[in-house]
C-alpha cells in the first residue's frame, strides 16, 4: 500500500490507536454475549478483563511480517522494559545462525506467534491480550483479527519513517498486547472532563496543505471532534466517543489514574479545558512508569502465593461461567456450542494447565 500518509506525518502529529471498523464490531459482539451471562458475586463483571490476560510465566511469541532485521531488532530491545518488570516472556525467534527474527505469513493456518505484527498498514493499533489469538474477533477474510494469517499488532511506516518517541510507541502498542487499555479511558480519571471536545464558538473550519485542522483566521480553535476529522486520523463522531471518552464498563479493571503512563495519549495543550491540565501527560512519552511497572507486576506475578491465587481464581471462574451460561439459558463452557463460550473453556482451561 502506498505510504504517503507516514512520510507527511510530522512529530505534533496526534496518531491514535484505529482497529478497522469491522474488527472493532466482532469485540463489541463478544463482549455483549458475555454481559448478558447472569451476574455473580465470584467476579463475572470481570470475565472479560480476565480473559484477556496472558498467563503469567508464559512464553508469548512474536512474529514480523514484514521489515527488515534491524528494525526488528530495534522492537525488541524497546519491549525488554516491559518484560523486565513482569513474569513474562517475549519471544521473537531469533534465529542464531542467521540473526533473523520469527516471521508469519498471510498464508498461516496455524499461529506461528501469538502476537503477528505488521507495518504495512496506517496507524498504531494492538489487540488487547489474548485477543489476538481469538478466531471470533475479526472476519475470517479480513487483514486483522484473531486468525493466524491476520495482523495482531500494526507500527504503520515505521519502515519509512519511526516516529517521535518511538520506543514510547512500541511500548504503548505491546502493552496492549498484553491487555493494558488507556489510561485516559480510566473512570477513575479526569480526562473526560479535561478533553475540549468542541470547537471554539464561531470556529470556521480551516485545514492547512496537509489536511490538519488549525486556528481560524479569528485565532478559534477546532475542538477534538473536528481536529481528529483531518489528517491523519480522519476519524468520525462515534470513533472518538469509543477511543476517548471514559469507559465506565462492567468488565473493565482500572487502577488509579497514572498521568506518567505510556498508556496515556500526548496531546496538544488546545486539547486540554484548563492549562495545565490534570489529564497532560507528565512522562517523557518514552520509559514505562512506576505505575505502569507495578501494573505488570500486578498482572503477570511470581510468587508462588500469587500464582497459586490466580489458579485458585481460575478454576472458580470456569465453574461460574459454565453454570451461569448453563442457568442463562447460553450453552455450557463445558459442552460449548457457542463459538464464544468454546473460546472461554479454552483459555481457562489453557492457562490451568500452565499454573501450579
Amino acid at each position: 500500500m502506498s505510504n504517503h500518509r507516514f512520510s507527511a506525518l510530522r512529530d505534533t502529529d496526534v496518531v491514535l490507536d484505529d482497529l478497522p471498523a469491522e474488527l472493532a464490531a466482532t469485540i463489541e459482539v463478544r463482549d455483549a454475549w458475555i454481559a448478558s451471562l447472569p451476574a455473580s458475586a465470584t467476579g463475572m463483571e470481570f470475565l472479560v478483563a480476565d480473559l484477556q490476560r496472558w498467563t503469567p510465566g508464559m512464553r508469548l511469541r512474536v512474529a514480523f511480517l514484514d521489515g527488515t532485521t534491524d528494525l526488528h531488532r530495534d522492537i525488541a530491545d524497546a519491549t525488554r522494559q516491559i518484560t523486565d518488570a513482569c513474569n513474562l516472556e517475549l519471544d521473537f525467534g531469533v534465529d542464531e545462525q542467521t540473526g533473523e527474527f520469527r516471521r508469519w505469513s498471510e498464508d498461516d493456518t496455524d499461529h506461528v506467534a501469538e502476537i503477528r505484527v505488521s507495518f504495512d498498514q496506517t496507524g498504531f493499533w494492538s489487540l488487547v491480550g489474548t485477543d489476538s489469538t481469538d478466531r471470533t474477533i475479526g472476519h475470517p477474510a479480513g487483514i486483522v483479527g484473531g486468525h493466524p494469517w491476520q495482523r495482531s499488532l500494526n507500527l504503520g511506516g515505521f519502515m519509512t519513517r519511526r516516529p517521535d518517541r518511538w520506543q514510547g510507541t512500541v511500548r504503548h502498542e505491546f502493552m496492549h498486547a498484553l491487555a493494558f487499555k488507556h489510561a485516559h479511558q480510566n473512570m477513575r480519571g479526569p480526562c473526560q472532563g479535561e478533553f475540549r471536545w468542541d470547537d471554539d464558538p464561531g470556529y470556521t473550519p480551516t485545514t492547512d496543505d496537509g489536511g490538519r485542522f488549525v486556528p481560524d483566521a479569528g485565532g478559534r480553535r477546532p475542538g477534538i471532534y473536528t481536529y481528529l476529522a483531518g489528517f491523519p486520523n480522519f476519524w468520525d463522531r462515534g470513533k472518538v466517543d469509543h477511543n476517548l471518552r471514559t469507559a465506565d464498563e462492567a468488565t473493565s479493571v482500572a487502577g488509579r489514574f497514572d498521568s506518567a503512563s505510556v498508556m496515556l495519549y500526548r496531546f496538544e495543550p488546545f486539547f486540554y479545558a484548563s492549562d495545565p491540565s490534570p489529564c497532560a501527560p507528565t512522562g517523557d512519552g518514552v520509559s514505562l512508569s512506576q505505575e505502569d511497572k507495578r501494573g505488570l507486576r500486578l498482572l503477570y506475578p511470581s510468587t508462588q502465593p500469587e500464582l497459586q491465587a490466580l489458579t485458585e481464581q481460575r478454576r472458580e471462574l470456569q465453574t461460574v461461567v459454565a453454570a451461569s451460561a448453563s442457568e442463562g439459558g447460553h450453552e455450557s463452557a463445558s459442552q460449548p456450542q457457542s463459538p464464544f463460550a468454546r473460546r472461554i473453556d479454552q483459555v481457562l482451561a489453557r492457562s490451568l494447565e500452565a499454573l501450579p
